[in-house]
């Protein structure tokens, strides 16, 4: 996950893609979209190695990846995605502001989760950087999540056994995230009894 919401002090990519001796995974080719404008316009990017964007760019039609926009270089959303990324990249007492928020986000995260842990029904509890899992023992009832989120006023997104949530940088802390934290654990507590 770009944008410094996973955590783990990287900004572009996650602290989570790891071999299993520890060596970081670098991806020849990704793909960046929602939060490069902080999701007011819509846009996407894609980067890749020299080596890749070199063989895309020759154009030869005998290799599997072609080069074909259909909306290219969008003067308005491209401007709003420099001032987003600036934002995120401001100096907030010698560190960046994302990672001032994301740090704040997952204090945050972490202890509202909490009491998740100890429900019935309730297998884990993760939270990475800005990002909060309560992982349930059975497949979640989509539907009903669904609607009961509607009712707790948070949108969030179940899916399998997991409800989630990748929190916005600029949540309000002390009110929209225990919105988002309360809806998790009342779910959980819900989906658990409904066994």
């Amino acid at each position: 996950t770009g944008f410094g919401r996973a955590g783990g002090g990287e900004f572009w990519g996650s602290s989570l893609a790891v071999k299993d001796d520890g060596e970081k995974v670098v991806p020849d080719i990704m793909c960046l979209g929602k939060a490069l404008t902080g999701g007011y316009m819509t846009l996407a990017a894609t980067i890749a190695t020299e080596e890749v964007a070199q063989g895309v760019s020759r154009g030869d039609p005998a290799l599997p990846l072609m080069h074909g926009p259909t909306f290219m270089a969008n003067p308005l959303a491209c401007s709003v995605a420099v001032e987003s990324i600036g934002l995120l990249l401001r100096d907030e007492g010698g560190k960046p502001w994302w990672r001032v928020r994301v740090d704040e986000i997952n204090l945050g995260l972490t202890e509202q989760l909490e009491p998740a842990k100890k429900l019935p029904g309730v297998a884990d509890v993760r939270v990475q950087g800005a990002i909060g899992v309560i992982e349930m023992e059975e497949a979640v009832d989509v539907p009903y999540v669904t609607k009961r989120c509607i009712e707790l006023g948070a949108w969030l997104r179940p899916f399998g056994k997991n409800i989630y949530c990748m929190v916005p940088y600029i949540i309000d802390k002390e009110r929209e995230l225990k919105v988002v934290t309360s809806a998790m654990v009342t779910l959980a507590e819900e989906l658990g009894r409904r066994r």
